[in-house]
């Protein structure tokens, strides 16, 4: 076999599955939960900070853990949960890591509750969530493995952060890493005033709370921002995220390579559908 070959094939993955339990959980608002991961299987994990993204294999429903893929096949772990039947196949969902704490190895996790028909198997399953529950993470390996969006440009004299519910838990990430008194605009789109959290390092001046119809880019358009060098990150509901884009860009004169954008989901649509 070539050497090069050899390289590919014995090469580790940034990436991969840790199987852990749920420590304990915390209900942050009544749409938002808070889920504590831990165990021995959790050991190997590197957080990457800010906007780092994981997916969690929950089990289907009457399972006590997920029957995981094999991540070692020729072709990868997501071929292979791909091709399990879909009465086993792991309930998969990506969310982000809202902090670490390498020293007691726990992991905490904010997942949003979603009620009546826009509940789905991710949101009952964080709902009744208890210590001893085992699910998986797809999760960094490497400091390096990537799954991290928010880079601060060096030129940038502030920050624009705007999303919904689902971009809350990195919106706290990011905000935690910004330098002491760094200037910073924040945008939420929360479905219910009840659903509103303290963010930490910012002023409630400068956090503007959404509900109800309005949309994030007419929120935008009505504000005001500081001098100097931009930068913005924008995730939540797809339309919205490129409706605030095409407005910043478009009409705000943000340069393109100074938005940093996600749809994180999809009206209508849960992630894994084709």
């Amino acid at each position: 076999m070539p050497a090069a070959a050899t390289a590919t094939a014995t090469a580790v993955s940034p990436f991969r599955l840790f199987s852990v339990e749920v420590v304990r959980t915390e209900p942050l608002t009544p749409g938002m939960v808070r889920v504590t991961f831990g165990g021995e299987g959790l050991a190997g994990f590197v957080n990457g900070g800010r906007d780092q993204r994981v997916k969690l294999l929950l089990p289907q429903e009457g399972q006590t853990e997920p029957l995981l893929p094999d991540q070692d096949g020729a072709d990868g772990w997501y071929r292979a949960w791909q091709r399990m039947p879909a009465a086993w196949r792991p309930v998969m969902r990506t969310y982000t890591v809202r902090a670490q704490r390498p020293d007691v190895g726990e992991i905490d996790i904010d997942l949003a509750l979603h009620g009546g028909s826009a509940e789905g198997p991710a949101s009952r399953w964080a709902r009744g969530a208890r210590a001893g529950d085992r699910v998986a993470v797809f999760g960094p390996a490497a400091s390096d493995a990537g799954g991290v969006e928010f880079l601060l440009p060096d030129d940038a004299a502030w920050v624009l952060l705007a999303g919904d519910e689902t971009a809350l838990p990195a919106i706290g990430a990011i905000l935690e890493t910004l330098p002491t008194g760094f200037p910073v605009r924040v945008y939420v789109h929360a479905t219910d005033p009840a659903d509103r959290q303290a963010l930490p390092g910012v002023d409630g001046d400068r956090v503007h709370w959404l509900h109800g119809d309005a949309a994030l880019a007419d929120a935008v358009a009505r504000s005001s921002f500081p001098l100097g060098t931009p930068y913005a990150w924008i995730a939540g509901e797809a339309a919205q995220v490129r409706a605030l884009r095409r407005h910043l860009v478009n009409d705000r004169g943000f340069p393109r390579e100074a938005v940093t954008f996600m749809g994180y989901w999809r009206r209508g649509r849960a992630e894994t559908d084709a």
